[in-house]
């Protein structure tokens, strides 16, 4: 809990390299199976904590860190240069909360946060940031260089070179079959520069560099419509939110778990939701497939390894998601260190590992030797990749180490399903 960066030579992999404990970081896999981390709210390599801009990667194969772009000490503000022109100079600002995707060619996308503007500024940012890992080079791509940001929707379903999304940390996102990237919600400033938590859904396509608004509100607050269970509707849509989870499966369709939100923006009640979506790139249309549509649910564990349409985890916020050969959906951590996956052919939950008691200690066991008595901590806010061999790899997060301490994390994790 709460270790310190070693950042090493910049560029240079070693075995004694390593992130400092944070949380709410962006990450990425790339086309080789390496893995890429960048900043949080966390420590650099001066043991004082808050919003980092450095980046990372790590090899599953040699287990070592590189130190790849940005400051090892925290607090940084962006370098933005020209609008669309990379520069070895260029660096986003220290921030957490991002959303990320990865292109078809393999540059890594990074948008908004709450972190340093271009002023020095803390806020919410809607910037849009390209890292080629060929060249080294980040490129500034859309938005705002400063803080608190309105979001400009234009029409529903047109694209325009002048929409943008409001600032905003916590969203989710997705890429699509032709690598659109995909955006829902968040904590952010909505058309009326009003804050609050956002239902907007948008699309962004990296070959025009334009974004479109396709749903959800313009305003904060938007209200879930579920519909029937099962069963898909123009009218659906998922509730604001902040801190949920998505997937993208075999199919190229979208999914969405939980987060702290609205079930029901009229009774102007927030908290933790367990709800489960699927949305068809195709059709538009939103799907309810399970949870409750009320906040604040509590999970039904039933019995551990055994799938029963009765399980269901309960509302989860900042929890880490995977989705393994098979198509099923997995999910750990938000409050507790369950791990649970989901199977879309039956509709099934099953409780697969750790415990139903919120703020579990981990269990770390011998470093490197797997044994089926580790189990991580409890924590929300961590990241997670999946290697090429289907394991789950697990990063930091806030959460509870071996003695029962909470705090930031940079514990590195492997589960082999």
């Amino acid at each position: 809990m709460g270790a310190v960066g070693v950042y090493g030579v910049l560029g240079v992999a070693a075995s004694t390299n390593v992130p400092g404990a944070r949380s709410n970081a962006a990450n990425w896999t790339d086309s080789s199976g390496n893995f890429w981390l960048f900043g949080g709210s966390g420590y650099a390599s001066n043991g004082t904590q808050g919003l980092l801009n450095d980046l990372w990667e790590f090899s599953p194969t040699t287990k070592e860190w590189t130190w790849m772009s940005g400051s090892s000490t925290e607090g940084a503000t962006g370098t933005y240069g020209t609008l669309g022109v990379p520069a070895a100079a260029n660096v986003p600002p220290g921030l957490a909360g991002a959303i990320s995707w990865i292109d078809s060619a393999g540059n890594l996308w990074l948008f908004g946060g709450d972190g340093y503007a271009s002023d020095g500024q803390e806020g919410l940012l809607n910037d849009l940031w390209e890292f080629n890992p060929t060249t080294k080079q980040w490129t500034w791509m859309s938005g705002s260089s400063k803080e608190n940001p309105a979001g400009v929707y234009g029409t529903m379903g047109v694209p325009d070179a002048a929409n943008i999304p409001g600032g905003r940390d916590l969203a989710v996102g997705w890429t699509d079959g032709n690598g659109n990237m995909w955006l829902l919600g968040g904590f952010g400033i909505d058309a009326a520069v009003t804050q609050g938590l956002l239902n907007d859904f948008w699309e962004f396509s990296p070959a025009t560099k334009v974004w479109t608004w396709i749903g959800g509100s313009y305003l904060v607050g938007g209200q879930s419509i579920y519909g029937t269970l099962g069963m898909s509707a123009a009218a659906n849509r998922p509730g604001g939110r902040s801190e949920a989870v998505r997937w993208t499966d075999n199919s190229g369709n979208f999914w969405l778990f939980g987060g702290y939100g609205y079930a029901n923006y009229a009774n102007e009640t927030q908290g933790s939701l367990n709800d489960l979506w699927e949305f068809s790139p195709t059709t538009k249309e939103w799907t309810w497939i399970s949870g409750s549509s009320t906040e604040g649910a509590t999970g039904t564990y039933g019995t551990l390894g055994v799938p029963a349409a009765a399980n269901v985890p309960p509302g989860l916020e900042g929890s880490v998601s995977w989705i393994d050969s098979s198509g099923s959906l997995w999910l750990g951590g938000g409050q507790f260190n369950a791990l649970w996956k989901f199977s879309p052919t039956t509709k099934q939950w099953t409780w697969m590992s750790g415990s139903s008691t919120a703020n579990a200690t981990g269990v770390y066991g011998t470093l490197g030797v797997p044994a089926a008595a580790n189990v991580p901590g409890a924590r929300s806010y961590a990241v997670s990749w999946i290697d090429s061999g289907g394991n789950l790899w697990l990063f930091g997060g806030l959460g509870t180490d071996s003695s029962g301490a909470g705090g930031n994390l940079n514990d590195l994790w492997r589960y082999q399903p």
